[in-house]
């Protein structure tokens, strides 16, 4: 089967359900692949764009008040949202079986494992068992979690690392962290895919920790083909794709990735994309075939789980441009018509008002650039602001 860009992007915009939005109070639906909290706020960006007339309010009811949304350490070991329900699609499959690590945010703590000298799966338990602590409290700031947890860890560690654990850190600001809550902050990931902590209500400006069971008041929901499903979501949101796309989505190993593809490999078929070979869904080939980019513009906020991809041509060819949209640190938003990113915004916040400024790729009419006042004078709405500056250039 071949099927064309315009295909693939029509696919994918109708399962990121970025063709026509969902009505508000569809939000556990909205993000099939979660979306990335990183920096704060970007999760609700996402819902707003895909969830007609959702407000901040709707949104926190969701995550802090019944609890259907949950904020965790997942795919990347990002902060990211998603339906409580599927805890067990989007934690415990990203759980890495012995051989399978490093992933991508627990390779630095080589550093501390040879300060200390113990290996990974030596001290994964000692942190993990720290965290029943959060059963019975909340910690406040994500430094503070690092600190008490190390406390915690350091009596069950060998005599001769305690030393090396309390010493001043090989990374970031050693005047403010130690070696063990350097070794910490890295092995919170694989803690959280094993259940034993989430992120609770905010306060101001701080994030907060605790157990899952002392913030849902019950386990984790399981799923009984998490594993599968979870490659399921990915190829739905960003198939066709390869194996490689895969494992840099997640930011897992390759063995890992190549397990987990494997589980659903007599599901696949083989589709060719502008001359190379991809895998989609079997069940989904009618509706990659028929796929209609459609012409929605969207203003998309920095990490939308739309452009969470690592085939980035296919929704803007240009290297140059890729540059601008992708960047390492402090990524903008982007304008996207049809599937397609033309642009990239801005916004900086002064009080109640907020500024917009947007960059186009390519030339708009009069009325495409009036509507992309529109959508900001609704962003800003959205996020109980007033549109003061407005820019297109």
């Amino acid at each position: 089967m071949t099927v064309t860009l315009e295909q693939v992007r029509g696919y994918r915009l109708r399962n990121h359900h970025l063709d026509a939005p969902l009505p508000a109070g569809a939000l556990e639906e909205a993000v099939p692949c979660g979306a990335q909290n990183s920096p704060p706020g970007a999760w609700e960006t996402a819902l707003w764009n895909r969830a007609e007339g959702v407000t901040l309010s709707q949104l926190e009811e969701a995550l802090y008040g019944r609890k259907t949304l949950l904020q965790a350490w997942s795919i990347r070991g990002v902060p990211l949202v998603f339906p409580t329900e599927e805890a067990g699609v989007f934690l415990a499959p990203l759980s890495a079986r012995p051989g399978e690590e490093p992933w991508v945010y627990t390779r630095g703590i080589t550093g501390a494992l040879d300060a200390l000298g113990m290996t990974f799966d030596q001290l994964l338990p000692l942190v993990e068992g720290a965290c029943a602590c959060l059963e019975g409290e909340t910690v406040v700031s994500k430094e503070a979690l690092d600190r008490r947890l190390a406390a915690l860890a350091e009596p069950e560690l060998p005599p001769e690392a305690r030393t090396a654990w309390r010493a001043p850190s090989m990374y970031g600001r050693p005047d403010r962290q130690t070696v063990g809550e350097a070794a910490v902050s890295f092995l919170l990931r694989p803690c959280a895919f094993r259940g034993r902590v989430v992120f609770g209500e905010r306060e101001g400006m701080y994030p907060t920790f605790t157990a899952p069971v002392r913030w849902l008041g019950r386990p984790l929901p399981e799923h009984p083909d998490g594993e599968r499903e979870l490659v399921r979501r990915f190829l739905r949101c960003y198939g066709p794709a390869l194996p490689s796309h895969f494992q840099s989505w997640l930011g897992c190993s390759p063995r890992q990735a190549k397990r987990l593809w494997g589980a659903v490999r007599e599901e696949l078929a083989p589709v060719e994309v502008e001359g190379r070979r991809r895998w989609a869904l079997l069940e989904d080939l009618e509706a990659l075939a028929r796929g209609e980019a459609g012409e929605r513009l969207l203003l998309l906020g920095p990490h939308d789980p739309y452009l969470d991809l690592r085939d980035r041509d296919t929704i803007l060819a240009e290297p140059a441009r890729q540059r601008q949209v992708w960047r390492t640190v402090g990524n903008p938003g982007a304008v996207v018509l049809g599937g397609r990113v033309v642009g990239l915004w801005t916004v900086r916040t002064r009080g109640d008002r907020l500024d917009a400024a947007v960059t186009l790729f390519e030339d708009l009419p009069a009325p495409r650039r009036s509507a992309l006042a529109e959508l900001a004078e609704r962003c800003a709405a959205f996020r109980e602001k007033r549109l003061d500056g407005w820019q297109v250039c």
